[in-house]
């Protein structure tokens, strides 16, 4: 189920020395955006770790970040309550959840607090689970959405926490960005009232019909080829 609109929300994304935490792989890297009543705000958490531990060539090859570049920065422990802070009672919007999701609880057993699963502060969508539903038999890689939604992630040669937050939080709202109900939640109108059916006079005057000109009808045709192009589809279209 998709949020209500005025929850805050927070786009994470991490990357790690590893692909496992039960092998002793850890965090290094930790990118956050904040969204409010689904905008993008300049509201920020990156940070870089020292993991204490030597990092895969394999994950250097990903995301680029050398065990050097790490020895100054940093350990879990001196961040904890700051990042706990910034994503308390928020939806947490992340691309495949459970890695995510596990190196973080997996740091904060690391610390002994066994009790800070991040269930127990925050939610999570996990959007790779959502776009499998929405595009079935689909790739579904960030990658791949970026492609199929139009985003240009030409400066993404390799992978960091805080470029992958703020490219999935653009694939979140172009992927959730159909309209629930015409009707927002302050509305005065209770649950009878929505349900009621309406019925127009029958003497009323006839509706008055606008026609557009030329210049009207080509931003309109130009609009509907820039939604065709983002979404594949378009319902308003010549072809429906």
């Amino acid at each position: 189920m998709l949020s209500t609109t005025n929850q805050r929300q927070i786009v994470l994304d991490t990357e790690t020395t590893g692909i496992n935490p039960k092998e002793g792989h850890r965090i290094i890297e930790i990118g956050c955006v904040e969204l409010l009543n689904r905008r993008l705000t300049t509201n920020r958490f990156h940070v870089y770790l020292n993991p204490d531990r030597e990092i895969d060539a394999g994950a250097i090859e990903v995301h680029g970040i050398s065990n050097e570049f790490l020895k100054d920065k940093p350990h879990f422990p001196d961040i904890a309550d700051d990042f706990l802070a910034f994503i308390e009672g928020a939806e947490l919007i992340i691309h495949n959840a459970p890695f995510d999701v596990g190196f973080i609880n997996h740091e904060f057993s690391l610390l002994g607090h066994g009790d800070t699963l991040l269930d127990r502060h925050c939610t999570v969508m996990d959007t790779l689970i959502y776009a499998r539903q929405k595009h079935p038999g689909a790739r579904n890689s960030l990658d791949a959405l970026c492609k199929r939604y139009g985003i240009d992630n030409s400066h993404r040669e390799l992978h960091g926490a805080l470029l992958d937050a703020e490219i999935l939080a653009e694939v979140y709202l172009l992927m959730t960005g159909g309209q629930a109900s015409l009707l927002d939640e302050h509305s005065d109108f209770n649950d009878q009232q929505q349900q009621a059916h309406y019925r127009l006079p029958a003497n009323r005057p006839a509706l008055k019909i606008i026609g557009c000109d030329s210049e009207e009808l080509a931003a309109h045709t130009q609009r509907l080829a820039k939604i065709t192009k983002v979404a594949g589809h378009c319902v308003w279209g010549s072809d429906t």
